[in-house]
């Protein structure tokens, strides 16, 4: 679609999707190989212009991301297309955008996830942006895709995803000879980009799905890697088995990783097994942390949220880490444990199952992280990989502090 506008906005529900939601935007969450938002770009067309999110999120900046606007900020000027961050889209079979009509856009079950306004007209209000179900009419366009309820839908869902994204984006490929030294089997493609670097003695396992090695990704020697999975741009995965993941941008990755999503800039050098986690941006964990994903009961398994805590339905739920995140050596996670954002825990005694933005210390021992000291330690980590923490990002996470804090005494 030429001469678009394309806006992904934040419901009152995805602004509940902790904790993840204090930092960024949900469109900004990765899920198969692609974030929410690029997604939607990829198969509705038109560049996105921003995101409509929370208040306190003005101000957020990362490559390649648009920033968060202001709703009345939109420019009318071009047919503006809303579409709600927690709604995924389906691949077209045919590789033709779906024509739209102004109006209201409808999953197939008839829940509203988003709106088309044409050159000149109307916007959205910003009671439809909170409660799109509330606010819009009959009638519309009918979107095929689905919408994540909860945001620990995007673990058991997301292998399925990563093999739609690689299928759809890689219609016609056909697995080509792996480098000399480098084992794999199974019927699903094994695709590596030419700047990608594998070395000899890697293992990869395409009976269940597809993998995707990206751009100057690297996967070295006695890494065993079964799909689906993708390798974001610039990662590393250093040894161990690792298992139906998908890897952000600049990642560093080691150990027993399985059914996880690391989002990008995420380091887990050593050790330690992570299993149907989704690890932030910028989060580090020390040597040996490890959590675990499944109850010696076999029960479903409870985690927090901003409205209580609430059963996923889901026998395996590993750990919900915020971004800037960092664990101690030989930290262990209890089953369904959230970690707030910029938290840093450490020593021997396992956290309890919520830990609040912002928070250090070992055990139930959580004390207020300064933020002063958690912007100087962002600064120095971002630092490492070359990234500058800007006054923009400060500000936010400034922000992000103020309101994580105020409301750590009351969950």
């Amino acid at each position: 679609m030429q001469d678009l506008s394309l806006i992904v906005f934040d419901d009152a529900a995805a602004r509940r999707w902790e904790p993840f939601a204090l930092t960024r935007p949900v469109g900004e969450l990765l899920f198969g190989t692609l974030t929410l938002r690029a997604r939607v770009e990829r198969i509705l067309g038109g560049r996105c212009a921003g995101h409509l999110a929370a208040d306190h999120l003005a101000g957020f900046e990362e490559p390649g991301a648009p920033p968060v606007l202001h709703a009345d900020g939109v420019p009318a000027d071009l047919d503006r297309l809303y579409i709600l961050s927690r709604f995924v889209p389906d691949w077209p079979d045919t590789g033709v955008n779906p024509s739209l009509s102004p109006g209201p856009l409808t999953d197939r079950d008839g829940r509203v996830v988003g709106w088309y306004a044409a050159a000149g007209g109307p916007g959205v209000s910003r009671e439809f942006v909170l409660q799109p179900q509330d606010s819009a009419g009959d009638g519309g366009t009918v979107l095929k895709g689905r919408l994540l309820e909860n945001v620990w839908d995007l673990l058991p869902r997301n292998p399925d995803q990563i093999s739609k994204d690689i299928r759809a984006l890689f219609p016609d490929f056909r697995s080509r000879d792996l480098p000399a030294g480098v084992h794999g089997w199974g019927d699903h493609p094994i695709i590596i980009d030419p700047t990608a670097r594998v070395e000899p003695g890697a293992v990869f396992d395409a009976s269940d799905g597809p993998i995707w090695i990206d751009g100057n990704a690297h996967v070295r020697a006695f890494t065993r890697l079964v799909g689906p999975a993708y390798v974001g741009v610039g990662s590393r995965v250093l040894g161990g088995p690792v298992e139906s993941v998908s890897i952000g941008p600049v990642c560093r990755v080691r150990g027993e990783l399985a059914e996880s999503v690391c989002l990008g800039y995420t380091n887990k050098q050593h050790d330690g097994h992570m299993g149907h986690a989704y690890l932030g941006r910028w989060v580090n964990l020390g040597a040996e942390t490890t959590n675990s994903d499944l109850k010696n009961n076999y029960g479903t398994i409870r985690v927090w949220t901003p409205d209580g805590e609430r059963d996923t339905g889901e026998m395996k739920m590993g750990s919900l880490i915020g971004d800037h995140v960092k664990t101690g050596i030989g930290l262990l996670l209890n089953t369904g444990t959230v970690i707030g954002a910029g938290s840093n825990l450490y020593g021997a005694v396992m956290p309890p199952k919520y830990v609040p933005p912002f928070s250090w210390g070992t055990g139930s021992e959580l004390a207020e992280y300064q933020l002063d000291k958690f912007l100087e330690t962002a600064e120095r980590a971002m630092g490492r990989r070359q990234v500058t923490l800007s006054p923009g990002v400060r500000a936010q996470l400034t922000r992000a502090w103020e309101r994580g804090r105020s409301s750590a005494g009351t969950n």
